[in-house]
């Protein structure tokens, strides 16, 4: 198999792209590497492309060396045809392979081969020859033999059959077809054990979908329901039409001595051995499909989570709120440092509402808090409202946030989280994270296992390895788009900058702090065990603000400097001007404008100053932006000063709210009341669409109606079509 052709077609790309991209990954450079810095080579494959070719590629891989291992095994045992190598050389799946293995891999004990051992092989192949002149069991008596222990003429016939059976479950062929006929026509159906009891799985009581139009997440469900032991599921086949293809397959001649006897054989061989298979493939199948799909959303969600814009320049209060043990407080300055931690108490069983004020307005005055982070746990719903309380009192603007606190806990009682606050008891260090995924969400989120960030469905129930192989994956390219402050980046951030390993990353930080800031990229080659690869594929992501070099705080990468400083000298620009723009920018400034339109041929600048024309074009972007954040492209969170009852929503009422978790069948979004809202897919668009992520990402702001609110059960229903 020609595994570069066939990932350039699946991808719809070219050949020489995947081959270029293939040769960079084995040579050991990272994905977000060569989608920022090889783009000539590979044609600009983005970061998406390029993670789905490195995944077909170890899967084809891996694939090309289970066939040559099949093949070895098969050729040992002398059974290897022309034929069957060229048909296991040609297969596109491990499923197949398997299947054409399944005749000559070595089996445990089983009916057929108990019967082999009989001796009642000559008499199964005289059944399958289909040829008698006599009824078979007059042949069968020559089989009995209670030494062999056939104690009878039945139990004869009984051994030739089951080896039949294995026989025809053993063809390749005969389960390619009655999987996809399985797949085209058959159903999965679910039921209650017990449908008196009373469950979330209660649709699924009584459930009934074609197999080719089941949906991931209700797969998911079922799969969870059936965990629990609340469901039984099972696929249902089209059994007659497989029973007769299977008949039609095994019975070339009608011998009315051994066709009913092949027609019991075509029936055992189904029930007894392919059907039960074909079922656990096909749930497989199903389950993983529907894995992928939720890990998708998943990654997405996390990736605008992790891209929202921070809120720099603000002292933040950091409030994770709770009932009894109270609600825990800390202040943090506007380069995250802690201030201060307190406890208060306003919540139930205390209720010590006016001591809490007290101490907040104290807080507020002596730290010039001017934003107020709350998390989302519980007590958050009794907590805003004192908030929204107190700002009624102050004589200062305070606004605040609910921020998705999802991970936070996690963080706190990490290994991680003690060394970073070794003081501070978790309830400080989770209020300290609350406070810091407003300031610099990217920062603080990479340092809770990305599945614990809660914005995915039944992230619990699927394949750990490879939920978070594609979450890690997700996160190494945020990080690496927006890329790190070398001089602030704390060790967790620093790991998932390409060419970056945990070694790596705690060297630089012990590094830093024994010899005081950087002042140059190329300083980090001093760093121990950090050699000129690791630097080539990290340097580029690497930012120095007020460095030696105004370049080391932009994404050009070294290797391209001097190009960079030619170009600026045909544009006359001076190093001073790009620091100034930087400058600027940070302070909200102007931007250098277009520097594009003052070249008027960029295919021979390229080649005059020894780089290609897309490198040429990123290095105008970074001049024309210096010190750009993408982040800015995205929503800002939503900054309250008010609060919404769940009983002061009515129908009709139209209400801005921020997406705060995407499944497949739709988006919840908090409008303000605690108690997130659900789009569902169908009220996302007039127009039809496929999945809510066409529509919507995480974070984005929207504009919703109320359909219905159910206070009891704490359910509101909006619509984004207005």
């Amino acid at each position: 198999m020609d595994i570069n052709a066939k990932i350039a077609k699946e991808l719809q790309v070219q050949k020489w792209q995947v081959e270029a991209a293939v040769g960079l990954i084995d040579e050991g450079n990272t994905i977000p590497f060569i989608s920022r810095y090889r783009k000539e080579a590979t044609g600009s494959l983005n970061d998406e492309e390029l993670r789905s070719l490195y995944e077909r590629l170890n899967y084809l891989r891996a694939l090309e060396e289970k066939k040559q291992q099949v093949l070895g095994s098969i050729e040992e045992q002398g059974m290897l045809t022309k034929e069957l190598r060229e048909r296991i050389l040609a297969a596109e799946t491990q499923v197949l392979v398997d299947d054409l293995y399944r005749p000559y891999r070595p089996k445990r004990k089983t009916r057929a081969s108990v019967a082999k051992e009989k001796g009642l092989e000559p008499l199964a192949l005289y059944i399958k020859l289909q040829s008698a002149k006599v009824p078979v069991e007059k042949e069968a008596e020559k089989y009995v033999d209670e030494e062999k222990g056939v104690a009878s003429v039945q139990e004869a016939l009984q051994g030739a059959k089951d080896i039949l059976a294995e026989a025809v479950s053993d063809e390749a062929d005969y389960r390619t077809f009655i999987r996809n006929l399985t797949m085209r026509e058959g159903s999965l159906v679910s039921e209650a054990k017990d449908a008196s009891v009373q469950s979330v799985y209660e649709m699924y009581y009584a459930y009934e979908e074609p197999l080719k139009k089941a949906a991931g997440h209700r797969i998911l469900a079922l799969n969870r329901g059936e965990k629990e032991k609340i469901l039984t599921v099972k696929v249902q086949a089209p059994e007659e039409e497989i029973i007769r293809y299977l008949e039609k397959m095994t019975i070339l001649v009608n011998n009315e001595y051994t066709t009913p006897l092949l027609k019991e054989v075509a029936e055992d061989s189904y029930h007894r051995l392919i059907g039960p298979a074909i079922e656990r493939e096909i749930r497989n199948e199903l389950t993983e499909r529907a894995e992928d799909g939720a890990i998708n959303v998943f990654g997405k969600n996390l990736e605008q989570l992790l891209m929202q814009p921070p809120i720099a320049g603000k002292v933040v209060l950091g409030w994770d709120p709770a009932f009894r043990t109270g609600c825990k407080l800390a202040v943090v300055d506007e380069t995250g440092k802690v201030l201060d931690t307190k406890v208060i108490y306003p919540t139930p069983p205390q209720n010590k509402v006016a001591e809490s004020k007290a101490e907040l307005k104290k807080l507020i005055r002596k730290y010039n808090i001017s934003l107020i982070s709350v998390g989302n746990g519980t007590a958050s719903r009794e907590s805003e409202q004192i908030i929204v309380d107190l700002l009624k009192e102050l004589n200062v603007p305070v606004q605040y946030v609910i921020v998705n606190e999802a991970g936070a806990s996690v963080y706190s009682a990490s290994k991680l989280a003690t060394e970073e606050f070794p003081e501070f008891d978790v309830g400080q260090r989770s209020a300290a994270s609350i406070a810091r995924r407003l300031q610099d969400p990217l920062a603080e989120l990479v340092k809770i296992e990305p599945k614990s960030i809660g914005v995915g469905q039944y992230q619990h129930d699927m394949n750990q390895k490879k939920l978070g192989e594609a979450l890690t994956g997700v996160v190494e390219s945020a990080v690496n788009k927006v890329g790190v402050d070398l001089n602030t980046a704390s060790a967790p951030l620093l790991e998932y900058i390409s060419g970056i390993s945990k070694t790596l990353a705690k060297n630089i930080v012990a590094y830093r702090e024994e010899n005081g800031r950087f002042v140059s990229r190329k300083q980090l080659l001093k760093v121990a065990k950090l050699g000129p690869k690791a630097f080539e594929q990290c340097a580029g992501f690497m930012r120095i603000a007020d460095g030696e070099n105004p370049l080391d705080a932009t994404s050009v990468h070294p290797e391209s400097y001097e190009a960079a400083e030619k170009l600026m000298e045909r544009l006359g620009l001076t190093m001073e001007d790009v620091r100034r723009l930087q400058k600027e920018a940070k302070a909200g400034g102007k931007k250098a404008g277009s520097l594009s339109g003052k070249i008027k041929d960029k295919k021979k600048l390229a080649e005059e100053l020894g780089v290609g024309e897309l490198t040429l074009a990123d290095i105008i972007k970074e001049l024309e932006k210096p010190a750009r954040d993408p982040r800015e492209d995205m929503p800002a969170p939503i900054l309250r000063s008010d609060v919404l009852d769940l009983e002061d929503l009515k129908p009709d009422m139209v209400l801005k709210g921020t997406v705060r978790n995407i499944v497949d069948f739709g988006a919840f979004v908090d409008i303000g009341v605690h108690q997130d809202g659900l789009v569902h897919i169908s009220r996302m668009s007039d127009r039809y669409i496929k999945h809510p992520l066409e529509v919507v990402s995480v974070g984005d702001i929207v504009d919703v109606k109320v359909i219905s609110v159910d206070v009891a059960k704490k359910r509101i229903a909006l619509t984004m079509k207005i």
